[in-house]
């Protein structure tokens, strides 16, 4: 069953080692090989995860431009092995990410988190932290659902070809998000503070002043 899998039950902490190396070898290794064997075995941990490949397939499809342009670039500045390694590391990490997104909860990605930020505590604060991705784990989904709806309204009316029907509309919303978003913080005394007392244009009259 989802959810249930071996990937799913493995650690976080064990999770995010894999993420990391994945991340670190295109920067260790001058071979190709390599590369490949780790695309092969994240093929192989999706499979045992089973993970949907359609959603993967999807979330590659608006990668795709992006590698194209790079594959040509890294060949033209320097050479089809070198350009196949740099595409393959970020696609490995790119399945890596969603792997670990895909079997991992959010809350338990929240909590660790929190729990690897304690040490700086001193620095940030780890619970600013987790709130802070909390918000863009859910800004991220609704954000493209709103833009989705968007584009659909703006086809329905035959003007899915006109940019400016799809992306005012949709900066409205996410404009509008954001508003929503910091009020809420603000009413939940979980901004900076300090600027209440000290208002542009608000000035305390000095003791004694008539």
């Amino acid at each position: 069953m989802p959810g249930t899998s071996l990937v799913h039950r493995t650690p976080l902490w064990l999770k995010l080692v894999g993420v990391l190396c994945v991340g670190i070898l295109p920067w260790v290794t001058s071979a190709g090989w390599p590369l490949a064997v780790v695309t092969i075995a994240l093929v192989g941990v999706v499979l045992v995860a089973r993970l949907p490949a359609r959603r993967l397939a999807r979330s590659m499809r608006g990668l795709l431009p992006v590698l194209v342009v790079l594959l040509a670039f890294q060949w033209w500045a320097h050479d089809l092995a070198y350009a196949v390694r740099v595409v393959l590391g970020i696609v490995n990490a790119f399945v890596a990410a969603g792997i670990l997104t895909a079997t991992t909860p959010v809350s338990d990605l929240l909590d660790g988190v929190v729990r690897a930020a304690r040490p700086l505590g001193r620095v940030i604060d780890p619970e600013v932290v987790a709130l802070t991705l909390g918000i863009v784990v859910r800004s991220v989904p609704w954000v493209a659902g709103s833009f989705a709806s968007v584009r659909e309204s703006a086809r329905a009316r035959g003007l899915d070809r006109d940019p400016r029907a799809v992306v005012v509309p949709s900066v409205v919303h996410v404009v509008s998000f954001a508003r929503a978003t910091g009020e809420a913080l603000a009413a939940r005394g979980l901004t900076d503070p300090a600027g209440d007392d000290e208002a542009p244009g608000r000035h305390t009259a000095p003791t004694g002043s008539p």
